[in-house]
């Protein structure tokens, strides 16, 4: 097809239940992506702010599967690099979903739980593939999608970005098509919110901004156990999109974290 843009938003909250946003959110017109701070770790509001804003500095190049590989590698190698530097850091880690933009299609990286979903003619798809304990029962066929979604472990992590562990991440490329609604989201959206209503939600909303708002809502209405973070973007013929500076959220937030992460997201929010 023809090339194409991208008209995106995103939201985050910090749920009804935690004390700290430990997910991150980047939403631009080549990048997006979500990552969430591992629960029941320390530091996780660092990992995922270190993921997303390493990931929105790399330039992906000619190549953008390439480039998210590469970068997904360098992101594991500073959380090695803190863990090493500050006892504290060690063991933090994060998932990572970052679909990247080339005007046709999406490169899509894609480690640990959060999610990435197409709606296409009227139809939700989950374009990813969780590293659950959990899901690999499933995929053992030791468990139904109705025990997974009940599972008291449904969360625990078989592959995440962690320092000093971290594992390889799902990198594939996607065809997108005229009139494509995308969302990325942490488990605070999926894991609350089943996929009749998601479906719903996105199928309903005129603009992305729209589609944000009620996903936080029906998370927030499901009990809010978790932090909430969400980025939709649909896409529309090139010059349909209002133009729009990339956005750092949650932990990634220009404001949300000191020292050095938080001067390069100031500096990103303004390139």
């Amino acid at each position: 097809m023809a090339h194409h843009a991208l008209d995106f938003a995103a939201a985050t909250d910090i749920g009804r239940r935690r004390k700290v946003n430990e997910d991150s959110a980047l939403a631009g017109p080549r990048l997006l992506a979500v990552a969430d701070g591992m629960g029941g770790h320390p530091h996780g509001d660092v990992a995922s702010r270190t993921a997303v804003t390493a990931l929105a500095g790399h330039a992906l190049g000619g190549d953008p599967a390439a480039g998210l590989a590469a970068a997904v590698a360098g992101i594991a190698a500073r959380l090695d690099e803190l863990g090493r530097q500050k006892p504290e850091l060690a063991h933090m880690g994060t998932t990572l979903t970052a679909m990247a933009w080339d005007g046709t299609r999406f490169a899509i990286a894609h480690i640990g739980d959060s999610r990435a979903y197409l709606l296409r003619a009227g139809e939700l798809v989950q374009l990813t593939r969780d590293h659950t304990m959990v899901q690999s029962l499933v995929d053992a066929g030791r468990l139904t999608p109705a025990e997974a979604a009940r599972h008291p472990q449904r969360s625990a992590l078989v592959r995440a970005l962690q320092s000093e562990q971290s594992g390889e991440p799902d990198v594939f490329r996607h065809d997108a098509r005229p009139g494509d609604r995308y969302l990325l989201c942490s488990d605070g959206v999926s894991g609350p919110v089943p996929p009749e209503a998601l479906r719903d939600a996105l199928a309903a909303a005129a603009r992305p901004a729209d589609a944000v708002a009620r996903l936080v809502d029906l998370a927030l209405r499901a009990g809010g156990p978790d932090n909430i973070t969400c980025v939709v973007a649909d896409v529309v013929p090139a010059g349909g999109a209002p133009e729009r500076e990339p956005v750092l959220l949650g932990a990634a937030a220009p404001d949300a974290g000191p020292g050095p992460l938080a001067r390069l997201a100031r500096r990103l929010r303004r390139a």
